[in-house]
């Protein structure tokens, strides 16, 4: 559908993110989700087509794009339904935003070029064992020794968590609450770091893990800003990677609804194709329906930000609207499809197993409801 909201760059962009898409995710995506990983060659791929380097600094090799630029391409990759490949790929997106916003010069320049030309990974170690998104509450120590911090403790289901040359940590340096947090650049080869794989229900190819720090020497020169700022740098991440969520599940329930609107025009019924049955076409609008509401609320408050706004709540809300879409338009792509539906290989089956890793990751949607809720005042 035509929206004011897209330029002709934005068009150029969403061709060619639509090509890469085709030729280098698409025809692989059901191979690399049965053998649990992708090439770590695909990284260079998409930094060469400009993908990696989406909104950061130019002087590190990033390129400049506002909100819809980044739209285009969550949902040009969610084309491939492959939301595994999708989130290891982007992981730079969360792991590497507090880098190129609070380090130290040095720090910037030895590390941004490498990940966004796609020669290194860098992912995000925030959620501990013992708790997800409270992260005033997390446990993993820094504890301050000269020119070190040692730090110990253990981060779980970290995104791109085995193969993450460069990890962003937020540990405890302080005293309890928020604080007393503060992000730690930790690299991937550090003595004392260990890494355990995790099996998932869904998102298989992308590499997920526990992080286990014993006694870790990490530089401070490595520290991302200053010690007890962590928390306010995490909070601003949160925002920009809830966006990015709800772009991916807007678009992740698109794909759902093409899917089925294309076997429903195929598989016959009863003497008739599936589509000329009433109640497949109600399931089909409503299926639309939700989409649209899902792309307008986005594009919305994508331009909100354009305009230097900050709205957490509507944010927050975004995030459950596009989890909720898709969850809804997967169950019913599995159920036009049937016994087919059921049957791993197709789009609808994979995004339909990927529907609870949104509704938790970036805060669950119980937490969302209640920050939306706090910031309205309530």
């Amino acid at each position: 559908m035509k929206s004011p909201f897209y330029t002709a760059e934005h068009d150029a962009f969403r061709d060619v993110m639509r090509r890469f898409v085709e030729k280098e995710i698409a025809p692989f995506a059901h191979e690399w989700d049965e053998a649990g990983e992708f090439p770590r060659g695909l990284y260079r791929k998409a930094a060469e087509i400009g993908l990696l380097g989406l909104g950061f600094p130019e002087e590190y090799g990033g390129i400049a794009a506002d909100q819809f630029m980044k739209i285009v391409a969550s949902q040009e990759l969610a084309r491939a339904g492959a939301g595994g490949v999708s989130a290891s790929l982007m992981s730079h997106t969360i792991g590497s935003p507090p880098i190129a916003r609070a380090a130290r010069a040095e720090v910037k320049a030895r590390v941004l070029p490498q990940v966004l030309s796609g020669e290194k990974i860098s992912a995000l170690a925030i959620t501990e064992p013992g708790g997800g998104s409270d992260v005033a509450g997390l446990r993993t120590r820094a504890q301050r020794d000269g020119d070190h911090y040692v730090v110990t403790g253990e981060k779980t289901f970290i995104t791109s968590g085995m193969r993450a040359d460069y990890l962003t940590v937020a540990v405890r340096t302080g005293g309890e609450g928020a604080g007393g947090v503060s992000l730690l650049l930790i690299e991937g080869d550090t003595p004392g770091l260990s890494r355990t794989r995790l099996k998932k229900m869904g998102w298989w190819a992308s590499d997920t893990a526990t992080l286990h720090f014993d006694e870790c020497p990490v530089p401070a020169e490595n520290l991302i800003g200053e010690e007890g700022q962590g928390f306010k740098i995490i909070m601003q991440n949160f925002n920009s990677e809830r966006m990015g969520m709800a772009a991916g599940c807007t678009a992740f329930a698109r794909v759902c609804l093409d899917e089925a609107i294309a076997y429903a025009k195929e598989r016959k019924t009863f003497g008739k194709p599936l589509a000329q049955h009433q109640v497949i076409r109600h399931k089909i609008v409503d299926m639309a329906q939700k989409v649209a509401a899902s792309q307008a609320m986005l594009e919305m408050l994508a331009w909100r930000l354009e305009q230097g706004e900050s709205p957490v709540a509507e944010i927050c809300m975004m995030k459950n609207q596009a989890t909720q879409t898709m969850a809804f338009c997967a169950s019913e792509a599995v159920q036009i499809f049937g016994g087919a539906g059921f049957m791993r290989g197709i789009k609808a089956e994979r995004i339909y197993r990927e529907v609870k890793v949104n509704a938790i990751g970036g805060g669950t949607e119980e937490i969302m409801k209640d920050l939306a809720s706090r910031q309205m005042g309530l």
